[in-house]
């Protein structure tokens, strides 16, 4: 059971090798990457190659992580209980499921993704230790501890906004998805617009490449914002004569605003077209 890269997913090698570690070792796989770079269409895509369902668990800023496991809801059970509601004889009414506990007891292998750990508080990924190390936790309301029937594939992805603790981080296998070379980058494309022409894909992405490499920006456009980027070029019938004779000192690329996505990134080009000027 190896994972290779799927048709519509342009995997490296290193990834592809990152993605089977982790497995083999069975530890949870941490990705790391500039926004847009594939991290969370990781587990999608290696639930699709390996034939697994997928589990998802969206990070917000407010998650805690007895959320992954589970909640007691005591307003509802008392509220019940006021209104001679059967249910509260059964405490198990009132407890909801969490990610965790549904990978855990599924009746097959399962990937479950956990995306952006780093929205949460710094001590998000310290309270599931154990629980990721271990594969179990205790339900103190049902008494009795609950234990992954099948270690589930676990792929974390985390966009830097926080530092991961050495203590959780020491339980995982890292990958940082390093931006894609040319070629990759010319993959990948061809993956989403099979049908496009060479010369607009290549003159796109010298404007593409030639806008990442300003210096100062804030926000350098990412993969996927490559890809939209073409889907407008292709429905405004941008040329690639166009885009071949474009000059950013001159004026910004068509449709600049899938690329450019911060007003200090727009006035630090703006600037560089009046400092040229002169």
């Amino acid at each position: 059971m190896k994972f290779e890269g799927t048709d519509s997913y342009i995997s490296t090698r290193d990834l592809n090798l990152a993605v089977n570690a982790s497995i083999t070792l069975e530890r949870p796989l941490i990705i790391k990457g500039e926004p847009g770079t594939g991290k969370t269409m990781l587990a999608f895509e290696v639930a699709e190659a390996l034939g697994k369902e997928i589990i998802t668990w969206h990070v917000k800023s407010s998650t805690t992580a007895q959320q992954g496991l589970y909640e007691y809801d005591a307003v509802s059970r008392l509220r019940d209980s006021q209104l001679g509601d059967e249910r509260v004889s059964d405490i198990s009414n009132y407890i909801e499921k969490g990610k965790l506990w549904e990978a855990f007891e599924s009746k097959k292998q399962v990937v479950l993704l956990i995306d952006e750990i780093d929205k949460a508080d710094i001590e998000f990924p310290n309270d599931l230790l154990q629980e990721l190390d271990k594969m179990e936790f205790y339900c103190y309301e049902l008494q009795k501890t609950i234990t992954a029937k099948h270690r589930p594939i676990i792929i974390i992805t985390s966009n830097n906004e926080k530092e991961l603790p050495d203590a959780f981080l020491r339980r995982c296998f890292f990958h940082y998805i390093s931006f894609p070379e040319r070629d990759t980058l010319k993959s990948i494309v061809k993956v989403h617009y099979p049908k496009l022409e060479k010369k607009l894909i290549d003159n796109a992405m010298n404007v593409f490449y030639e806008l990442r490499g300003v210096d100062g920006l804030k926000k350098k456009p990412s993969t996927s914002e490559l890809i939209d980027w073409l889907k407008l070029l292709i429905v405004g019938k941008v040329t690639e004569s166009e885009l071949g004779n474009l000059d950013l000192t001159e004026k910004l690329p068509p449709y600049a605003g899938a690329l450019l996505k911060n007003e200090q990134d727009h006035d630090l080009l703006t600037r560089i077209r009046l400092r040229f000027r002169r």
